[in-house]
């Protein structure tokens, strides 16, 4: 004969089998979610593997070049690829110093990336073009790829590079022009240069020939290290010049905010080649579109990631060239555009 438990024993009983199968359903869910993850963390990094890496090689930061990487992935996007999607990018820095730019080129050859894009000036196309002959590289410059020889020709450039080139570099002496025209009574004016700049012998004599059939007279100013530049300026203002005009050079465009704060503190009537000087208070730009010839370079890299050979891809020339003024430095400077210069100004910053 089956004996009753006792009520109070009964219910203990019914809630140990509640608690045990509650033990028990929480582990099998604990360990399904734990599969799960595995199986999703196992998935990424496979598919990690699949996906192609760029090795993307900047002269200077992240944080200065991120107008120029928003370009780059349009151009990526428009080739049909995404970062961290359906392909990797493996950065190098080079922080500004670019005596590191050929180390860290050959840091990327080293991991055997799929193609190199190496852009923001000659230097860094160089420094790529050191450190290997066989992994495709896109560059982007403003100066001539062919008298700087990174390529023979820019319609066949052979070898294992290609990319853009922009007249950021070949239109110096127009900055000259268009700064005598707001400072029409002026005779002399400054030339800030880089010596370390591939470029720079060039530029200084194209200014010179300018300045000469101008009738100026040109200060030439050396500076390659941010320690001088306010001394540059204080030589400026001391010289009594009309104005300042910055050749055309990646580590004076990658500091414009600078340069345009000191301009401004000093009172100097300032030129430079990137949108970004007028943009962040400095009075006038002319130059290359470097958003073209930046999101020109990432359709390039996508194309070779397609297969397509560096070869076979001629030399993109981005012949828009733009002029920005500024009005509200002119106004505290002093200064007023002719009409004629504001006409033909792409953008006016009221």
């Amino acid at each position: 004969m089956h004996s009753a438990l006792p009520m109070g024993v009964e219910a203990a009983a019914r809630t140990r089998r509640r608690t045990f199968l509650a033990l028990v359903g929480g582990t099998a869910t604990w360990a399904a979610m734990a599969a799960a993850q595995v199986r999703a963390q196992t998935h990424t990094q496979a598919h990690a593997q699949t996906m192609p890496t760029i090795g993307y090689l900047g002269s200077e930061t992240p944080e200065r070049y991120s107008s120029r990487l928003m370009a780059f992935r349009e151009g990526l996007a428009e080739a049909g690829y995404v970062e961290g999607r359906s392909v990797a990018v493996d950065f190098r820095w080079a922080e500004g110093q670019y005596n590191r730019l050929p180390a860290l080129a050959k840091e990327l050859a080293n991991r055997q990336v799929a193609v190199i894009v190496a852009a923001g000036g000659a230097e860094v196309a160089l420094a790529a073009k050191s450190a290997t002959t066989t992994i495709p590289i896109v560059f982007e410059m403003g100066g001539d790829p062919i008298r700087l020889g990174v390529v023979d020709s820019l319609s066949r450039p052979g070898g294992n590079l290609t990319g853009v080139s922009s007249l950021s570099v070949e239109v110096s002496r127009k900055r000259l022009e268009f700064l005598r025209e707001v400072r029409p009574a002026t005779k002399v004016f400054a030339v800030a240069i880089n010596p370390t700049s591939p470029t720079s012998g060039s530029q200084l004599k194209n200014l010179q020939v300018a300045a000469d059939a101008l009738g100026l007279e040109l200060v030439v100013l050396k500076a390659s290290a941010e320690q001088e530049f306010d001394a540059m300026f204080i030589a400026v203002r001391e010289a009594k010049v009309g104005g300042l005009v910055f050749s055309s050079d990646p580590y004076f465009a990658y500091r414009s905010p600078q340069l345009a704060a000191l301009a401004m503190h000093h009172g100097v009537p300032a030129m430079m080649q990137s949108r970004d000087f007028p943009l962040a208070g400095g009075l006038m730009s002319y130059g290359g579109d470097f958003h073209q010839s930046h999101r020109h370079s990432g359709v390039y890299a996508g194309r070779i990631l397609k297969g397509e050979k560096p070869s076979d891809l001629p030399v993109q020339r981005v012949t828009k060239v733009e002029l920005f003024i500024n009005l509200k430095a002119a106004r505290a400077l002093g200064l007023s555009f002719p009409a004629s210069l504001l006409t033909t100004a792409d953008r006016v910053i009221e």
